[in-house]
């Protein structure tokens, strides 16, 4: 690799391009933080070379910075990328599915994506379709049962068993003296 020293452009002083590596730590823009403590190499009179090797770069990407930085100063650092996909849905159609989903309720998570796919042709990962109906008031409720359909006809007996064989004798007579006694614990 071939080093030759920059002319860099000082738009800013140490003392300014200090203060902006901070606000831009504080405002975590890490992207710029790394481009900014370049630009300070170049100032303490590193070689493109040095200097990106010092911030972990390409020496490629450390000529980009260098031009960007002498045509713009900071502002030619700033990554110029949208930092996030575009939403799947716009905020119109997500408004649009709130209200369908407040209207028609109780809905299934399963419902809920179905109801997406076939009304906006997308697909929601579980966890961030919960959290983004979270974030605008909605959560998922799970409906009460009075019984678990799975459970035996004698539940309430086999815990009764369990729970004397677990407490021993204590368990017996505190059942004689009370008609709800209050067990807490862990079972399996």
């Amino acid at each position: 690799m071939k080093s030759h020293r920059f002319n860099v452009t000082e738009h800013l002083s140490e003392e300014e391009l200090d203060r902006m590596i901070n606000e831009a730590q504080k405002a975590d823009e890490p992207s710029l933080v790394g481009r900014l403590y370049f630009v300070m190499n170049l100032y303490a009179g590193d070689v493109l070379e040095g200097a990106a090797r010092r911030v972990g770069v390409s020496q490629a990407n450390s000529s980009r910075w260098a031009h960007a930085w002498n045509d713009a100063g900071v502002d030619g650092l700033r990554p110029s990328f949208g930092g996030r996909p575009p939403p799947k849905l716009s905020d119109m159609q997500f408004a649009e599915l709130c209200k369908i989903l407040k209207e028609g309720q109780p809905w299934t998570p399963r419902a809920i994506h179905t109801l997406i796919e076939d009304r906006y042709g997308v697909t929601y990962d579980s966890a961030h379709l919960s959290r983004k109906l979270r974030e605008s008031g909605m959560h998922y409720v799970i409906k009460p049962r009075p019984m678990d359909p799975r459970s035996p006809e004698n539940a309430d007996e086999i815990l009764a068993e369990r729970l004397a064989k677990a407490l021993g004798e204590e368990y017996e007579k505190a059942d004689e003296q009370e008609d709800d006694p209050v067990v807490l614990g862990f079972f399996r």
